[in-house]
């Protein structure tokens, strides 16, 4: 009871940091629906966006070996209705190799999509795309010299588009594929850290539209 209140207390004085309860909902700007944990952080922030802290070991993958299955990253997660466009500049330190922070579109634990910047195994900051359909194809793309990356998602009908951009103006296609819309979308936001102890994910300029893209190319 103590470390409880002494919690509460410690968010009291700072007004910036909350320790996340599963089943309260969350409130962002530029989205109109409330979001919830899947996956408590270590702690999170709303100040100036979203910011999310993953603890150690934590992640979202099934190895194609199928030697390393897991699913425990702290998603912060909502459900839209119909089609979408979901926008957000993430960043983060890159401290350990595979933390990163993500865009997450999810199904159930087997069928999602991850779309992620990450800290790759040669070093390198890089945007990397996962398709997961009962093991996860995973694709690494364009290395970025900066720690923050502009990301964007777009759902019309059952096919998904990735984009990104270094200036948050001139996107570019990642990945446009098809996934069946077998269940409700869950989209989000997410924090890993599968060799470290931590990871500080923070998420800004977030943008959410109710509208079906007609041109994947432009992304409009």
């Amino acid at each position: 009871m103590l470390k409880l209140n002494t919690a509460f207390l410690f968010l009291l004085i700072t007004g910036s940091t909350a320790i996340a309860q599963p089943g309260n909902p969350v409130r962002i700007e530029g989205i109109s629906y409330p979001l919830y944990w899947e996956n408590k952080p270590v702690s999170y922030s709303l100040d100036n966006g979203l910011t999310i802290i993953s603890g150690s070991k934590t992640d979202m993958f099934r190895d194609p070996n199928v030697t390393y299955n897991t699913d425990n990253a702290p998603k912060l997660l909502f459900r839209p209705e119909g089609d979408f466009v979901l926008n957000a500049r993430i960043s983060h330190a890159f401290a350990n190799k595979w933390d990163g922070g993500a865009i997450v579109l999810k199904q159930d634990s087997l069928n999602w999509i991850k779309f992620c910047f990450e800290k790759d195994y040669t070093g390198a900051k890089r945007v990397v795309s996962v398709v997961t359909k009962n093991v996860s194809d995973d694709c690494n793309s364009v290395e970025i010299q900066s720690n923050y990356v502009y990301y964007k998602v777009a759902k019309a009908g059952n096919v998904i588009t990735l984009y990104f951009s270094r200036d948050g103006s001139q996107y570019y296609l990642i990945r446009h594929l098809q996934f069946d819309n077998k269940k409700p979308w869950q989209v989000g936001f997410l924090s890993q850290s599968p060799t470290g102890d931590r990871c500080e994910v923070h998420f800004s300029e977030i943008k959410f539209k109710s509208y079906s893209i007609k041109d994947p190319y432009l992304g409009e």
